[in-house]
Formats: C-alpha cells, sequence, structure tokens
C-alpha cells in the first residue's frame, strides 16, 4: 500500500465494525482509532471533556460536534497517521464529515475509503448485551466473539469486567433510532463520491476482515 489509506468505518453500534477496524489496520499496517475509546478515557480520568461527554453517553446520545472535533484534530495530527488512519465513531453526523474533509484538507488529503458494517436490530442487541468492558485500561471483550480467557476478569490488567450503562437493551435502543437518524446523510455523501463499501456484519470475523483489505489494496493500486 503506498498511498495513504484515510478510512471511515459506519455502522450501528454493536455491529463489530471496532473489531474490524481493529483488524483490518494490523493488516494494513495504520492505526485504528476509536474515538469512543478516546472519550471513555476522558470519562474515566474525570477530566472536564470527560464529564461533558458522560451527560450525552450515559443518556444514549451522540457527543456533540464540537467535543469531538477537539478529540479527534490532535489524534490525527501524530505520526503515526502519516500513511493513513481507520476511523471508529467518527463521523457520525454530516457535519462530522464537514469537519473531516476540512482537517484532511488543510494536509492535502481526504477520505479514500468509508466502511459500512450492516447490522440488524436483533444482533446488536444480542451482541452489545454480551459486551463487557474493564473500567481500568479500557479493553473491551464480548462474551461470544471475544470472551476474556477468564470470566469476568480482563486479561491485560486483572481488573472486573462490567457491562456499561450504554450497553443495557433500552439505551441500545435509543442509541440505535438516532444512529439511523444521524447516519443516513452521512453515508449518502460517501456513496455519492463513489467511496463507500458495504459489508455484512454477521459474516465471520476473518472473511469480512479479508473483504475489507481486499477492497482497499484493490482501490489503492488502480
Amino acid at each position: 500500500m503506498s498511498a495513504p489509506a484515510n478510512i471511515v468505518f459506519l455502522g450501528p453500534p454493536g455491529s463489530g465494525k471496532g473489531t474490524y477496524a481493529v483488524r483490518v489496520a494490523e493488516r494494513l499496517g495504520i492505526p485504528a482509532i476509536s474515538t469512543g475509546e478516546i472519550l471513555r478515557q476522558a470519562i474515566r480520568a474525570g477530566t472536564p471533556l470527560g464529564r461533558e461527554a458522560q451527560a450525552y453517553v450515559e443518556g444514549g446520545k451522540l457527543v456533540p460536534d464540537e467535543v469531538m472535533e477537539r478529540v479527534l484534530a490532535d489524534r490525527l495530527a501524530q505520526a503515526d497517521c502519516a500513511r493513513g488512519f481507520i476511523l471508529d465513531g467518527f463521523p457520525r453526523t454530516a457535519a462530522q464529515a464537514g469537519q473531516l474533509d476540512r482537517a484532511l484538507a488543510a494536509r492535502g488529503a481526504g477520505v479514500t475509503h468509508a466502511v459500512l458494517v450492516e447490522a440488524g436490530e436483533e444482533l446488536v442487541l444480542r451482541r452489545l448485551g454480551g459486551r463487557r468492558t474493564c473500567p481500568s485500561c479500557g479493553a473491551v471483550f464480548n462474551l461470544d466473539t471475544l470472551p476474556p480467557r477468564r470470566e469476568g476478569i480482563c486479561d491485560r490488567c486483572g481488573a472486573a469486567l462490567v457491562l456499561r450503562d450504554d450497553d443495557k437493551p433500552d439505551t441500545v435502543r435509543r442509541r440505535l433510532a438516532v444512529h439511523a437518524e444521524q447516519s443516513a446523510p452521512v453515508e449518502a455523501v460517501y456513496r455519492q463520491r463513489g467511496l463507500l463499501h458495504g459489508v455484512d456484519g454477521s459474516a465471520p470475523l476473518e472473511q469480512v476482515v479479508a473483504g475489507i483489505v481486499r477492497t482497499v489494496q484493490v482501490a489503492a493500486a488502480s
């Protein structure tokens, strides 16, 4: 892969896009950037930004654009993003897509691929209901697809895993409703540019990862 691959991963919460992003990033040698994890780090640290974001997250709402923009700008400026990156969780709105365009245009770059991970409500509820997060180091596991080696214990640091409030069924349904309303214009932006690539989030993990890698490599070589 010679030209930078600046990739955004789209899809509802619980679609698996975070897992796919990490695996694809490893194959391509670029960082996977989860804006959700950046925010959770701030929440755990109790920073002013973290406290601001926490109210939205716990209410099943999207974090405002101005908060996300501050979080993201510093990260994309880091040296490991020079060869490209994968964004997981941004952009979630048309306004955020515009912010990302401007940030990349300032560096003479742009989004090269938009991967849409498709998943229905039943699959999302099952996946998020099985997700467990480490409140200490931020590691994420899933009881079905990525279980910890010891039940209820983080593989990385040994802390007790928890079910986050925003992974509980009622909150998940609210998050899905918000996502459906605000994400459609984002998908339309990248579809119109010919950058949108849909993948089946219910397919086997390695099958999805291999397909995404092929798509990126073929586009880079053309």
